[in-house]
C-alpha cells in the first residue's frame, strides 16, 4: 500500500511538471526573460535623455527667431536706398558712390548684402563702431550712476587710482560687448532684423547717441569740478 501511495504522488508531480524536456525549455525561457526585462526600461530611458535637449534646444531657438526676427531682402534695401533721403548723401554732402572706403550705398554696408570682412565691418560708416559705441555708452552711463553713488569717485579716478577695479570692468566689458556685437553681424544680421515691442534698433541707435554724448559731458564736467556729478 506504502509503495503504491508513493508511486501515486511521483506520477501526480511528473505530470504537473511535464516531461524533462518541457521543464528544462521552461526554466530557460524563464530564465532568459528575467535576465532581458531589467534592461528594456533603462534602454528607453536613455533614448528620451538624448533626444530631449536636442528638441527642447531647436523648439527655443526657433521660438526666438520667430518672435524678435525679421528677414530683409535686398530688394527692400534697394528701395530703401532710393527712396529715403538720408541714403542719398554721404557723411561728406556727397551722393554715395560704390566701391569707396567712405560714403558707401546701404547695400554695401549692410551685413545683409555687403562685405562682411573685418575691415568692411569696422569701416567709418560699417555696421560694428556705432553699434558698440552706443551700447558701451549706454552702459558706462548706468555704471557710473551706481559706482559714483557707492564709492564717492568720479569716473576718472575709477578708472586710475590704485586699488579700484574700474579700469579691468571697464576692459573686460569692451571685450565682451564687442564680441557679442560681431556674431551676428559675421553671420549676415544687422541690428535692424532684430526687434522686440519697443526694443528697436531705431529706438538703441538713439538712445545709445544721446549716451554717447551724455557721457563725454559727464567725463568733462567731471575734469573741471573735480566732483562726480552723481554723488
Amino acid at each position: 500500500m506504502a509503495a503504491t501511495t508513493i508511486m501515486s504522488q511521483m506520477a501526480l508531480n511528473g505530470a504537473a511538471l511535464g516531461s524533462p524536456s518541457q521543464a528544462s525549455s521552461k526554466f530557460r525561457t524563464a530564465h532568459l526573460v528575467g535576465a532581458a526585462s531589467p534592461r528594456l526600461p533603462m534602454r528607453r530611458s536613455m533614448v528620451r535623455c538624448e533626444a530631449g535637449p536636442q528638441e527642447t534646444g531647436f523648439g527655443l531657438r526657433e521660438a526666438v527667431d520667430k518672435a524678435t526676427k525679421k528677414t530683409i531682402t535686398q530688394e527692400e534695401i534697394l528701395r530703401n536706398q532710393e527712396t529715403n533721403e538720408s541714403e542719398q548723401r554721404s557723411i561728406f554732402g556727397a551722393r554715395p558712390t560704390p566701391g569707396t572706403p567712405y560714403g558707401r550705398p546701404e547695400i554695401e554696408r549692410r551685413p545683409e548684402t555687403g562685405d562682411k570682412s573685418f575691415f568692411a565691418i569696422w569701416s567709418f560708416d560699417g555696421a560694428v563702431p556705432e553699434t558698440v559705441n552706443c551700447r558701451l555708452a549706454m552702459l558706462g552711463i548706468v555704471w557710473a550712476f551706481f559706482a559714483e553713488k557707492a564709492t564717492g569717485l568720479t569716473v576718472i579716478e575709477q578708472l586710475t587710482l590704485p586699488g579700484q577695479t574700474g579700469l579691468p570692468a571697464f576692459i573686460g566689458a569692451v571685450q565682451l560687448f564687442t564680441y557679442a556685437s560681431l556674431i551676428p553681424i559675421f553671420n549676415g544680421e544687422s541690428t535692424d532684423a532684430r526687434s522686440f515691442g519697443p526694443f528697436t534698433a531705431r529706438a538703441e541707435r538713439w538712445n545709445g547717441r544721446l549716451a554717447m554724448l551724455g557721457f563725454f559731458s559727464l567725463v568733462v564736467t567731471e575734469l573741471f569740478r573735480t566732483v562726480p556729478v552723481f554723488h
